[in-house]
């Protein structure tokens, strides 16, 4: 018996405001608000549910390539990208001015996470990953076994301590940031991993890469366990992120449109795509932590809420 399809989701907001390509969103912990950083300058943090920005931060250098909110107070957000730098700003802060600069890396910076409001993991082009104190500006930990640019990065939901990192070397690897070692390589995607994320249960990840797949590796099982792709779907994959039940991974294409993935089918076909696509490449997509909105990001310098 086939198991129920995951219903469809319908476009409920738009977001414009921005004037240059969307790169990177990232949920905040209270769910309505987030946080986007486009090519035009600027991070603004909306409330989606009203559709109404909030804050707007002029960037130093305009060449963002990632984003990150601070989860349990929300207070903090950090973004970098071609200036090797992983600025943090007080969004409290009226003067819009860098809290602090994170400079270690000597490649651009590709992904930023929050761990807790002290500490922040960065990933670079520059192959490593580097766990920072957010109030003094130190490096804690560097994580450097990759042998290619690191793309993305994912903190366990479970365990705070655990993250894992897909790279341009094709791999990606479960780091342990207490002992700073490299604990699991997960291979199997035939091109460079663009975007990873943990499952909800923290026992698993997701993958999205340039050949034009999606996959689950489980850690328990230290192993490729699904596979989503077919021979429709040729473009490579920029993002991906996990529904709250983990039921769905939703994938951001450079065809301009999202696929969902049910995560418990054979993987040859997507359980639906967005209704109306964006008008060019789906940079950033997230789902927020209530689980009940997906927000996706485009180069066409919109933000868009799915419910």
């Amino acid at each position: 018996k086939d198991v129920r399809k995951p219903p469809s989701i319908k476009l409920r907001r738009t977001l414009k405001g921005h004037f240059g390509k969307v790169y990177a969103m990232n949920w905040a912990g209270d769910s309505d608000s987030l946080l986007s950083a486009s090519q035009d300058g600027k991070l603004i943090v909306w409330n989606a549910k009203s559709n109404v920005k909030t804050h707007a931060i002029s960037l130093r250098s305009s060449w963002v390539m990632t984003c990150a909110f601070e989860q349990t107070k929300g207070n903090l957000v950090a973004c970098g990208g071609l200036d090797n730098i992983c600025s943090i700003y007080d969004i409290q802060d009226q003067q819009n001015r860098a809290k602090q600069e994170l400079s270690a890396h000597d490649g651009y910076l590709s992904c930023c996470r929050f761990v807790d409001d002290k500490t922040l993991l960065t990933s670079s082009g520059d192959s490593s990953c580097i766990h920072w104190d957010v109030e003094t500006g130190d490096v804690l930990q560097t994580f450097k076994d990759h042998r290619g640019d690191v793309m993305s990065l994912s903190l366990c939901p479970t365990n705070q301590n655990i993250f894992v990192s897909g790279s341009v070397d094709t791999t990606g690897r479960i780091w342990d940031i207490r002992t700073g070692e490299n604990v699991q390589t997960h291979v199997g995607h035939e091109s460079d991993i663009n975007a990873v994320d943990f499952f909800p249960d923290g026992n698993a990840f997701g993958t999205g890469s340039d050949d034009s797949t999606c996959r689950i590796f489980d850690m328990r099982c230290y192993g490729e366990v699904n596979r989503f792709g077919n021979e429709d779907v040729n473009s490579g994959i920029t993002s991906v992120t996990f529904s709250k039940s983990g039921r769905l991974l939703f994938g951001g294409y450079d065809n301009f449109n999202v696929h969902a993935w049910d995560t418990l089918s054979s993987g040859d076909n997507h359980a639906f795509q967005l209704p109306t696509p964006h008008d060019n490449r789906v940079s950033c997509l997230g789902i927020n932590p209530n689980g009940d909105a997906l927000c996706t990001g485009s180069w066409d310098t919109f933000l868009k809420i799915w419910a």
